[in-house]
């Protein structure tokens, strides 16, 4: 299995990019969202990867942070739910957005994301639920991006220990932080917006 990659950024075509370990290149499908964290091409890079073999394929899969690729295995386990979806669902959310997502029950969300139907959602959330919660996945949310990201997902967390629904903290959030914002600036904004209504 191929666990770890690090070598040079090459090229960036969505969703692929291709890295360069010690002159083999690597074609590796990453998430659009984390498009935003790669360094520039011609830099270093580190992914931890899924390897999925097939019949007809290898398929090299990479994330940032390893609670990242945790939760994109704990999707491989859902019926239904194959690499190509698992990488569309963190597209859409990040792991945050998605573990609060799950918890909420929060089918409707889970079905703004491309191809995720009803029945998807719904078997997301039963199968997800308790797992997510358990120490196998307590690193999903850890395993958040740096930066912006990281912020928004303190911000959160500090809101639910406040009270919040984890939707409210959410759109709370949406509403007010910035990219540039350190999650107590977030909570506090958070605060004057939900006081101020």
């Amino acid at each position: 299995m191929i666990g770890r990659l690090q070598g040079v950024l090459l090229t960036k075509q969505p969703p692929e990019i291709l890295v360069d370990v010690n002159g083999v290149g690597y074609e590796v499908e990453v998430p659009l969202s984390l498009f935003g964290e790669l360094p520039d091409t011609g830099q270093q890079v580190t992914l931890v990867t899924h390897l999925q073999i097939t019949e007809n394929s290898h398929s090299l899969y990479g994330f940032i942070q390893a609670g990242q690729r945790q939760l994109f295995r704990s999707l491989l386990k859902i019926s239904g739910v194959g690499a190509k979806m698992a990488l569309a669902i963190l597209s859409g959310m990040n792991p945050a957005e998605f573990t609060s997502a799950i918890q909420a029950g929060d089918v409707t969300g889970l079905t703004r994301i491309p191809g995720v139907g009803k029945k998807t959602a719904e078997r997301l959330v039963m199968e997800l639920r308790d797992k997510l919660a358990d120490s196998e996945t307590a690193g999903v949310q850890a395993g958040t991006v740096s930066g912006s990201a990281g912020a928004k997902a303190e911000a959160r967390h500090a809101l639910e220990a406040l009270g919040y629904k984890p939707v409210e903290a959410e759109r709370l959030i949406k509403h007010v932080a910035d990219d540039e914002m350190p999650a107590e600036a977030i909570i506090r904004a958070a605060l004057q917006q939900a006081g101020g209504r």
